[in-house]
């Protein structure tokens, strides 16, 4: 696997650590647990950490030197993309892997410059798209210049592109992917840790508790839940997501959020946790009556799947991945994104009908047990690289990525 800028060993809730360290290192250790061999090659931010170190049994994290070894944005990795690439063809030279599973579009153009010349098989998931990102931020779109052409060239190169849900099999399809060559495979979810029996946080009596567990950017949508507030007086928002709570004064995004909590009165009804260590996860979901997902956009979203495997109803934007994952009226509620009205009006409701909240809560665990299992996630990526290996012909979609 290669994951340029999300490591499997990062920790979570950065500006750029999120779902996809979590989708990496639970699918490598899936499939290492069906017998898969399995290294992922991610670039190197801190000089004192060992070229190899191992996740879990049978997945090894191999530090890539492409850069400086410090921490940089992943909008800041482009012009290391070479070297990355050079590490790994000399890498794989040494020792040819039988596939290579590359995530996000940076990887993918490594993966592919890397595998290309040695006949490898090259499978790609972007879990993010350019086109979409620039479609809701215009000009705030940080991207390098050439993103979008690049995902349209690697969309087409790779041997096979695994979409996480069916909102990204049409953005392929328009960005020039070949639909016969386009598998769909959810994200999943840790169904050992997320469950709807065990320990809940503590909450104050009498007051109703939302949650949020999201990276501080804007597109995340808290400040569309915020500015619900006024109308959920009994309502708490708690937050957990960003830097450490020690350091969230100088984070923005949480700046920005206590600014606007602040002019709409509701200060006291915000909770900015920062970063909540993910073993905490699980008891803070359980405290919560609702947990609500209102990005602007959102590739896939598994935040969604854990409230639900824990049995707590979503409420979330109709956007991307929480259009499969969340079924409206079983397993939560869907509203438009960036619509605090209508998001204020939804809660209102889910909230004054405990039995609606439970019904929604079990109709979740159930769909999480039988669909996000990160073990049946791993089956259905397998019979894709049995496939993709099987059919072994790179040579057409090198060219055209050339």
């Amino acid at each position: 696997m290669v994951s340029e800028h999300a490591s499997p060993l990062a920790a979570l809730g950065g500006v750029d650590a999120g779902g996809q360290n979590v989708h990496v290192a639970a699918l490598a250790l899936a499939e290492a647990r069906r017998g898969v061999e399995v290294v992922v090659h991610t670039r190197r931010e801190d000089p004192s950490v060992p070229r190899e170190v191992p996740l879990g049994p049978g997945v090894v994290v191999d530090h890539v030197a492409a850069g400086p070894a410090r921490v940089l944005s992943k909008d800041e990795l482009l012009p290391h993309m070479p070297a990355f690439a050079a590490d790994l063809r000399e890498r794989w030279t040494e020792r040819r892997p039988d596939l290579v599973h590359a995530h996000f579009w940076m990887s993918g153009r490594a993966a592919l410059d890397a595998a290309r010349p040695l006949g490898v098989p090259v499978v790609q998931t972007f879990h993010a798209l350019g086109v979409v990102k620039r479609r809701h931020q215009g000009e705030r779109d940080t991207s390098p210049p050439g993103r979008i052409d690049m995902e349209r060239k690697i969309a087409r190169a790779a041997d096979r592109v695994i979409a996480t849900c069916t909102d990204e099999v049409v953005e392929l399809v328009r960005l020039g992917a070949d639909g016969g060559r386009i598998s769909t495979i959810p994200c999943g979810v840790d169904l050992e840790r997320f469950t709807p029996d065990g320990p809940a946080d503590d909450r104050p009596s009498g007051r109703q508790r939302l949650l949020a567990l999201v990276r501080l950017v804007e597109r995340k949508g808290v400040g569309d839940i915020v500015a619900a507030l006024p109308s959920l007086p009994d309502a708490d928002l708690v937050v957990a997501g960003g830097p450490p709570a020690s350091e969230l004064h100088h984070d923005p995004e949480a700046t920005r959020l206590r600014t606007l909590a602040e002019e709409l009165d509701v200060a006291d009804q915000v909770d900015l946790r920062g970063r909540v260590e993910r073993e905490r996860l699980p008891a803070l979901i359980r405290s919560a009556d609702a947990v609500v997902c209102v990005p602007w956009y959102e590739p896939f979203g598994m935040v969604p799947l854990e409230a639900m495997a824990c049995g707590v109803p979503v409420v979330g934007s109709r956007v991307g991945g929480l259009i499969d994952s969340v079924v409206h009226g079983e397993t939560g509620v869907h509203v438009p994104p960036r619509r605090p009205r209508a998001l204020a009006a939804a809660l209102r409701g889910l909230l004054a009908d405990p039995e609606r909240c439970a019904r929604l809560g079990a109709g979740g665990a159930r769909r999480a047990r039988e669909r996000y299992g990160w073990d049946r996630i791993a089956d259905a990526t397998l019979d894709v690289y049995e496939d993709v290996a099987a059919r072994a012909g790179t040579a057409e979609r090198a060219e055209a990525f050339a």
